[in-house]
């Protein structure tokens, strides 16, 4: 009862109080009342979700005081010397190369930062899997590596911990810990029972308590070690696991963890009982199942019944009758198959962790206590314990992938660590297990495999399309299997453990032919299993890395047995393999694996052997019969790849050509493609050559094309396929001859190798490079072959192309290309075509070798051929290679084709001769030494093989060839040419009956069965040899009935040599093309390059210089040459094919001809349309009146092709672009950038951008004034403004319309939306959205616009005042008018309704007005900043060259004419005369905006505008002159407001002196002084700014800079009306130097008298022209100010003080290195839903920070960023993606990717930073952005757009 009452009291009293009493000596009250308290608080049978339990706990622990400080009073004695954070995925760590030891080691940001990694070789990268860190771990890496904190060993100087501090957790904690667990026993039901949910739910209310576990990790060293000592005590553990004698509640939770331990072994009890037995499989499958099994000798069950619950599970999951392997029989330790037993709190709490499926806050607390070693080692022991059990779960798992990846986190921890790893292999037998697990596990899907002998099949394999295979559930286990493999001392226990190594080869076999494919013959297959997949990962994974991962170990001599053993296992399992599929020694037809793990396991282990262990490859060869079967699979598999790129493969779908692409890809081929070769090579170096080369041409089917008849039957190939099956044959014997890769390479020449054959094909990038080289396959290594480095290869073989910008070119990223030499030295084709994984490639290789040989003059006529490249020499071991080069049957089939290739036989190729050539080539450069007595035995054979007295090339090239015996079929050509009577001499006749035994050759199959026997005989001389049937030479027999076959003899009478020189002839289409003498004149350096004429010279010379007897034949050839003749044939097919070759050059010659021209046409037309922007491009097609018509302007259609002018009933319009913009808005005062912030306390203000001002502006204005004179001052559209683009081509208005129709019906899904008005230009595909209609232009008005006129200015403005009193004449409803109103409302829909209304009453007139003047205002203020924001350049800049500002105005000319401006009201008056007072003003209407407020440039436009059109030039002037009038007041009072007041007084005295001069008017100081004057009548205007004190006080103002001050106030005005007037009237801008800009525009406008100009320096006050007087004038617009209220004065004077001059705009300032933006915004919270976005995404042009797709910042369906895009950039976005480091665009409803302006150090972009290298800002690429931005042409440059349907 003592428990109750203390419950009641308060906790933090009651905790010090047993604190206290624990503390005595004798503490027996004070356990026992602690311990009737637990029972009390922490009872498992009250909800777990009561958190009273943890709070008492916390208080306990603390005893007494809070807890909070008892954390930090813990933490003071921490002695942890390793960091240990533990992460989960998606964390962004650090991985240092330069410091791991273990390719594993991973570091957290903050160790990274703060540790020293310059110049290392490291990236960042998100986890997948989650990790820890590894900082302070020196088994994991360096200690240089170490950061600042970890680096000092901070164990040592941490005080003692008082024994009292912990004393209440070590009482405490034992009893939470069982609590947690008895809930976890409590929660949990088998998963038959209950479903995911029920599980989630218990962790779920289990949170609170598991989160406080982890907590007291994280408390430090001090912490861990209590924890440790509770978790590993056993004790502890018999004294709270069964709970107390009386206790039923804890009875039954035990009981019920029992239960759940007998499920835990792999093998279930039952089982056990029958073990002789294989495990039943489902009910009605049971019997079925029971004869699969007898083929594996197994009994059948005795009852299917006798399996429990848990493994029917596993059967129910099979697919179809499936068999399994009875396992537990082969397991070395039976104890691995017992059920787990439990002896600590650590064992039961990870049994349950694996049971619950891995829940992440348990991994996390289990990983945390990782830094404490003890725990550390007990853990991976236990770990290694469960290790079966938690396969089995992985494997029933729904969640396989989460789960996978919470394993690994935890064993990649555990198993990375060379030491730990070596302990648990030795004690906890971890191999054993591994193997076993991985053995169990794969046996849950095997399948009979139908590889050979379908019916008599023994062979097992895995089915690639269970989801074992296919979600690749098996990951975990390798990779760890792999890690602890990458341990030396793991490895060698490996090695050295037979019955391990034989286990482990029976696992290999499983993968030994799976996945087979059988080729489809009549229609195409159904359904294309995707299976492949799943098998070249599995083959990768399970078999060649652990395979690589053993490699490494044996390297050195020492290590020979190791390899030894290796090989010998191999080869026993090859055979019972070859035992098990029936296999005699023909592979079954139309089947191929491109799995054979076995063969590669063998072939690898011998090339080390050879390479690093100085081993002879005898000792390891297996007998003869034995390396011919060997052989068949490989082959096959080369055979097949011709077969699938010969298309024969076709009805089996596509993925069997993804497979021969895989099987060559750079991440497979040295664990697939090279291994076969080289297996293949040392095939052929030890069996007999003509046995090896007659299969090569049998297993490619291309036997019966070897026949010197000009036509044949093939049983198995159609006519198309022959020849790329004849080319993959030579091909393959080329490669196999000339390869070197295992034969004697080094690593480094390995290296170089492949480095030149992948920048061959193509221009690499950096990093495609490094992926694109096979490296040592052990995925962890990242270790390429060869001591020297990649980066040292990489420069001694290629150039670096930085990354050029066309501007509107493509991004384009840094690029490695071939140096010059390595063209010339080290191209080889060879390893280009088995590198590639597209035939394109190769082909791509061949033309940019073209392309060099052009460039540099080494060869220009003509398509070079393939070079061919000296090889290194063979290591001696493989010397036997050589002679399949020098093997009769090879020369014979060498024969055959230089004969049928000279003759032209149907299906021979240049290619082929190429690769003929090759061969004889390498046949001349490799000779085989022979001996003497070797030379005999051909005499004797000579009847045998009469073809070639002697097997070496170099004598049979020269040996005469008279007679073949050929079959062909009767109705040859040969045939009928046998009536001659047959040769009568003699000589010839004994001849002729020796030949007749020449027709041995064609029955290579016989020849290869032959040579068969004779080895095998050899070979065995056991009596017990099976005699093989010899299956195969029936296959053969021709389908059908074909013509009957007849012998005919052919008279040949040539040697190789002879048919290699009239092959010269041929190809160079001349007679006697070589002289006698031309071996003397020739010099051999020429021979490198070219082509087939340069590789028979080459060939020919090499004859010769090698051998004294082919010099004579040659020079006796050449001498006698006469022009080929068909045996027996009449010349005129000879004649046909001279002709042929003629009249194919000349066609060649035309179709060049019609090329060039077509390419210059081309180039004209894109230089004339195409230009996106090139500013020194001419005006080629201003659109305005640039000269002086003689008729009407007449325009191209595009559409229809015709010519004409625009006219009312048909308009023909410009394409145009309409977009809003806000590029304007976006200015800036400063030139200065803003800087985008990467720290807290760093601010972007917007409130000093052009549009924001003007904003303020208008509304102070609207406060003050009437509305409708407010929405005349000012200008809108700075933000939200519409541009109007055009491409420059013009289309009929109704061809547009079908034009549109036909987009719309067309189904192809094209990057724009046509329901919205938006095309491609028909002629230059430009993205465009509208028409603007072209007004009929007359020429007659054209001339009289432009008259000089001598009016004066009073008449010229009386004469625009009268214009302006006169109506818009309201033309008829036209076709045209009618278009000119759609534009209108297209204009109107581009932007938002919020950048158009800006009136007190949306929609009115007025607002109309504002927003159609404003669009002509945008456009021109747009044009000046294109042309760098002053017109000093002159001349048409390219927005010029295709302005369609002069069709704009009229569109909104003849828009506004329908508004006629009041003429009480007209603000023309106001500027031209000195009206009479007006006080008739009712005192409730707002006055009218004063003149001095308003702005020019905006009054200049709307004059225009609604002045009837065309307007004449000199009423322009006198516009532009009138307003300069009011624009100069403005700048003088605009500038006394920024003067001191005594400033003021004293140019107000100085000026009022020359009042009275005769130019008073035309002087600034006395101008000055009036305004000052005027202004100062009232207090309000001056003293408002005496508060402020301004900027310029300080300085002192001179008249210098008082002049200066006003030019620039003036020069915005004035850019703007040279501008319009340019586009109204065809005026060429001339350029003149900024200095002088000023002058140069008021001359361009004729406010300066000619004579003038060139005197010296201008005032800006000679440019006035006043009609009447001035100071009058100006009087009255100071009055208009000075009259008006006090309160409406003090608020709006600020009007006044404006400057009109903006700098350029700019996108924010970027830093050099992303990192700094990374760190900063990865983990930033959004400041709308203060998460941290999932995608966050920055604003380059506001800097704002949002959620890319984020539902969070959601409003009305429409994501944040395209929200931002629509209120910042008036639907332009243009976005940085942080954790991408690309930039999107938005554009509209479209959205683009644009690419990255950050690189790395080799200029490549880092999409999704996959790769995680340090970027840099790519200065070029981001002025490139912003250029698109300020120009607009996103659309035009970038390609591809799509739709982003607001979910941005």
């Amino acid at each position: 009862m003592m428990a109750a009452s203390l419950v009641r009291r308060d906790k933090n009293s009651t905790a010090a109080h047993l604190k206290a009493d624990l503390n005595w000596t004798d503490n027996t009250s004070g356990v026992r009342q602690l311990q009737e308290l637990l029972d009390c608080v922490l009872n498992p049978e009250k909800p777990a979700a009561d958190t009273e339990a943890l709070d008492w706990c916390k208080c306990l622990i603390a005893g007494g005081e809070g807890f909070e400080e008892f954390c930090k009073t813990v933490r003071s004695y921490d002695n942890a010397t390793l960091c240990g954070l533990v992460w989960t995925a998606n964390f962004v760590a650090y991985r240092c190369r330069t410091c791991g030891i273990s390719p594993c080691m991973s570091l957290c940001a903050e160790c990274f930062n703060n540790g020293d990694h310059t110049g290392h070789d490291f990236n960042m990268f998100r986890s997948q899997a989650g990790g820890a860190c590894d900082c302070g771990d020196s088994n994991v890496m360096r200690e240089t590596g170490f950061c600042n904190r970890h680096r000092l060993r901070t164990g040592e100087n941490v005080p003692t911990v008082p024994r009292d501090l912990l004393l209440m957790s070590e009482m405490v904690l034992p009893r939470f810990i069982i609590c947690i667990i008895q809930y976890l026993r409590d929660g949990y039901t088998e998963p038959d029972t209950s479903t995911e949910r029920d599980l989630q739910k218990v962790l779920q209310q289990l949170e609170p308590q598991i989160s406080f576990l982890e907590e007291l990790t994280k408390m430090g060293g001090a912490m861990r070690t209590v924890l440790t000592k509770i978790l590993t005590n056993q004790q502890i553990f018999k004294d709270l696991s069964m709970g107390q004698e009386d206790n039923v509640y804890a009875k039954m939770n035990y009981e019920k963890y029992l239960s759940a331990l007998k499920n835990s072994c792999l093998v279930s009890v039952e089982e056990k009982a029958q073990s002789g037995a294989a495990e039943p499989t489902l009910g009605a499958e049971a019997g079925a199942g029971a004869g699969a099994l007898g083929l594996l000798g197994a009994e059948a069950p005795a009852s299917p019944d006798e399996s429990n619950k848990e493994e029917d599970q596993d059967g129910g999951q099979s697919v179809g009758q499936r068999k399994r392997v009875k396992l537990s029989s082969t397991a070395k330790d039976q104890s691995i198959m017992d059920s787990l037993k439990h002896k600590c709190f650590l064992e039961e709490l990870l049994f349950w962790t694996i049971k619950y499926e891995f829940p992440q806050k348990m991994v996390t607390f289990l990983l945390n206590m990782l830094p404490d070693q003890d725990y550390k080692i007990t853990f991976t022991k236990t770990f290694v314990q469960h290790y079966a059990f938690i396969m089995k779960t992985l494997m029933k798992s729904h969640e396989s992938d989460t789960m996978s990846n919470r394993i690994v986190h935890i064993s990649v921890q555990l198993f990375s660590n060379e030491e730990l790893a070596r302990h648990v292999t030795e004690e906890c037998q971890l191999l054993d297990i591994m193997v076993t697990v991985l053995l169990y596990m794969m046996e849950s899907c095997l399948i009979k495999s139908e590889l050979q002998d379908e019916e008599n099949s023994s062979h097992v394999v895995v089915n690639c399309s269970e989801p074992l295979l296919k979600n690749n559930t098996y990951w975990p286990l390798v990779s760890d299997f792999i890690n602890i493999l990458s341990h030396q001392s793991v490895a060698k226990k490996f090695l050295e453990d037979h019955s391990l190594l034989m286990l482990w080869m029976s696992f290999v076999s499983f993968f030994q032919g799976m996945n087979l494919n059988k080729r489809e013959l009549s229609e195409h297959v159904e359904f294309e299993s995707q299976t492949y997949y799943a098998a070249f990962a599995a083959e990768l994974e399970a078999c060649a890395q652990p395979m690589w991962g053993l490699l490494t170990h044996c390297k050195v001599k020492e290590t020979q047995e190791y390899t030894k053993t290796v090989v010998r296992y191999c080869l026993e399992t090859l055979q019972i393999w070859f035992d098990a599929i029936g296999f005699v020694d023909e592979p079954a037809p139309n089947q191929v694996t491109f799995h054979l793990p076995l063969h590669r396991y063998y072939a690898m282990f011998l090339s080390k052997a050879v390479k690093c262990q100085g081993l002879d490859l005898d000792s390891l060869l297996p007998h003869q019969e034995m390396l011919m079967k060997i052989m068949v699979h490989p082959l096959q598999i080369q055979a097949s790849l011709s077969e699938i790129h010969s298309n024969m493969w076709v009805r089996n779908g596509l993925q069997i050509k993804g497979q021969a692409m895989t099987y060559v890809q750079s991440h497979f081929c040295n664990s697939m493609i090279d291994p076969d070769i080289f297996l293949l090579q040392v095939c052929a170096s030890r069996l007999d050559p003509d046995y090896f080369i007659s299969s090569v041409f049998e297993r490619f089917k291309v036997v019966d094309l070897l026949t010197m008849a000009s036509v044949h039957q093939n049983a198995v190939l159609d006519g198309e396929q022959e020849r790329p099956m004849l080319e993959g044959a030579l091909t393959f014997l080329v490669i196999l001859s000339s390869l070197r890769i295992h034969l004697g390479m080094a690593d480094d020449e390995i290296l170089r190798a492949e480095m030149v054959s992948q920048l061959c094909m193509n221009d690499r990038t950096h990093s495609s490079l490094l992926d694109l080289i096979p490296e040592n396959p052990n995925p962890k290594s990242g270790i390429v072959p060869g001591s020297c480095s990649f980066e040292e290869m990489l420069s001694a073989v290629a150039d670096f192309k930085a990354p050029v910008f066309e501007p509107g070119g493509s991004m384009q990223q840094g690029m490695y290309t071939p140096k010059e030499e390595v063209w010339e030295k080290e191209f080889d084709p060879i390893m280009v075509v088995l590198r590639t994984v597209y035939r394109r490639d190769v082909q791509s290789a061949m033309d940019r070798y073209s392309a060099f040989l052009k460039q540099s003059g080494m060869h220009t006529t003509g398509n070079p051929w393939p070079p061919y490249k000296e090889r290194t020499p063979l290591h001696p071991c493989y010397k036997g290679l050589d002679r399949l080069l020098h093997c009769k049957t090879l020369h014979i089939v060498i024969f055959t084709l230089l004969y049928k290739i000279w003759l032209d036989h149907s299906n021979m190729s240049e290619h082929v001769l190429c690769m003929v050539l090759y061969l004889i080539e390498l046949g001349l450069d490799n000779q085989v030494q022979e001996d003497k007595e070797e030379e005999e035995p051909c005499i004797e054979e000579h009847c045998h093989d009469s073809w070639f007295p002697g097997t070496n090339l170099l004598s049979n090239l020269h040996h005469v060839i008279n007679y073949v015996r050929v079959r062909v079929p009767e109705t040859a050509p040969e045939v009928k040419r046998e009536k001659d009577p047959p040769p009568s001499t003699s000589a010839q006749a004994s001849n002729f009956g020796q030949n007749v035994r020449e027709a041995q050759v064609f029955s290579l199959v016989a020849e290869r069965r032959r040579k068969f026997q004779e080895i095998i005989n050899r070979s065995s001389t056991e009596a017990s040899q099976v005699v093989r049937p010899k299956s195969s030479s029936t296959r053969w027999v021709p389908p059908g009935t074909p013509p009957q076959l007849v012998t005919e003899i052919l008279e040949i009478r040539e040697s190789m040599l002879s048919l290699l020189i009239k092959l010269h002839q041929k190809l160079s289409a001349k007679q006697n093309s070589l002289s006698a003498t031309w071996l003397e004149d020739m010099e051999t350096s020429s021979h490198a390059h070219g082509d087939g004429i340069t590789a028979i010279e080459r060939v020919l010379t090499k004859a010769a210089t090698r051998s004294r007897q082919s010099k004579r034949s040659i020079q006796e050839i050449c001498g006698k040459v006469s022009p080929p003749v068909a045996p027996k044939k009449n010349s005129p097919t000879d004649k046909k094919t001279m002709d042929k070759d003629e009249r194919r050059q000349r066609a060649r010659e035309r179709q060049q001809k019609l090329l060039a021209e077509f390419a210059s046409r081309q180039k004209s037309f894109m230089e004339t349309a195409m230009d996106v922007e090139s500013p020194d491009a001419e005006a080629a097609m201003d659109l305005g009146a640039s000269e002086v018509m003689e008729s009407e302007v007449l325009y191209d259609c595009v559409i229809c092709g015709q010519s004409g002018p625009s006219t009312e009933d048909r308009p023909t319009g410009l394409v145009v672009l309409l977009q809003a913009s806000s590029v304007l808005g976006h200015r800036c005062k400063s030139d200065e950038t803003k800087k985008l912030p990467t720290t807290d306390d760093e601010h972007i203000y917007p409130a000093d951008t052009c549009g924001a001002a003007q904003d303020v502006r208008l509304a102070l204005m609207q406060r003050f004034f009437k509305d409708s004179s407010c929405l005349q001052s000012v200008s809108i559209g700075w933000d939200g403004g519409v541009y109007v683009q055009t491409c420059g081509h013009t289309l009929h208005i109704d061809c547009h319309k079908s034009y549109m129709e036909s987009l719309r019906n067309d189904q192809v899904l094209q990057g724009f939306s046509v329901d919205k008005g938006e095309f491609t230009c028909p002629l230059c595909r430009q993205f465009a959205n509208s028409v603007l209609p072209c007004r009929p232009g007359r020429s007659t008005e054209v001339v009289s616009w432009h008259m000089p006129t001598n009016k004066k200015t009073a008449v010229l403005v009386k004469e625009v005042e009268d214009l302006q009193e006169q109506l818009g004449l309201f033309s008829t409803e036209s076709n045209l008018s009618k278009e000119m109103e759609s534009v209108i409302k297209d204009i109107k829909n581009t932007t938002q309704r919020k950048y158009m209304d800006y009136g007190k009453n949306p929609g009115s007139p007025d607002n109309d007005f504002l927003f159609m003047y404003s669009v002509a205002r945008t456009n021109l203020e747009l044009e000046l900043v294109h042309r760098g924001g002053n017109l000093c350049s002159g001349g048409a800049s390219a927005a010029a060259k295709r302005s369609c500002l002069n069709q704009l105005f009229h569109v909104l000319a003849m828009h506004m004419r329908l508004y006629s401006i009041d003429s009480a009201y007209n603000p023309w008056t106001r500027l031209t005369q000195v009206a009479q007072r007006r006080d008739d003003c009712l005192d409730d209407e707002r006055p009218e905006v004063p003149m001095l407020f308003r702005d020019c440039p905006s009054l200049l436009i709307i004059f225009v505008l609604t002045m009837p059109q065309p307007l004449r030039k000199e009423h322009f002037i006198c516009l532009v002159r009138m307003l300069y009038n009011l624009q100069y007041t403005q700048a003088l009072a605009s500038l006394s407001a920024k003067f001191s007041p005594e400033e003021r007084q004293a140019w107000s005295t100085s000026g009022a002196l020359k009042k009275n001069a005769f130019n008073a008017e035309k002087s600034y100081d006395a101008l000055l002084s009036h305004v000052i004057g005027e202004l100062s009548k009232v207090k309000t205007v001056y003293d408002v700014n005496t508060e402020v004190p301004s900027m310029l006080s300080s300085s002192v103002w001179s008249p210098h800079s008082i002049e200066y001050s006003l030019q620039q106030f003036c020069l915005p005005y004035l850019r703007l009306s040279c501008l319009l007037q340019h586009h109204l009237y065809g005026d060429k801008l001339s350029g003149c130097p900024e200095v002088e800009e000023f002058s140069g525009l008021a001359g361009c406008l004729g406010l300066l008298a000619p004579a003038l100009q060139p005197s010296n320096p201008i005032y800006s006050a000679s440019c006035l022209d006043w009609t009447v007087n001035a100071f009058d004038l100006m009087t009255q617009w100071c009055s208009e100010v000075t009259g008006l209220s006090d309160t409406q004065a003090k608020k709006s004077i600020t009007l006044l003080v404006q400057d009109p001059q903006w700098a350029s705009p700019h996108l924010l300032h970027l830093p050099d290195h992303y990192n700094i933006i990374f760190q900063y915004y990865h983990k930033k919270a959004c400041t709308s839903c203060k998460k941290v976005p999932k995608d966050p995404a920055l604003c380059l042009v506001c800097g704002a920070f949002v959620c890319l797709k984020g539902l969070c910042c959601k409003q009305q369906g429409i994501c944040e960023c395209v929200l931002h895009s629509q209120h910042c950039g008036a639907a332009t976005g243009i976005f940085l993606l942080i954790n991408a480091s690309v930039i999107i665009i938005i554009r509209g409803h479209r959205f683009c990717l644009w690419g990255s302006v950050y690189l790395d150090a080799h200029g490549e972009e880092d999409r999704d930073l996959r790769r995680g290298k340090p970027l840099f800002l790519c200065v070029e690429r981001y002025r490139v952005l912003q250029q698109q931005w300020v120009s607009h042409t996103f659309d035009h440059i970038n390609k591809r757009w799509g739709p982003h349907y607001n979910g941005l």
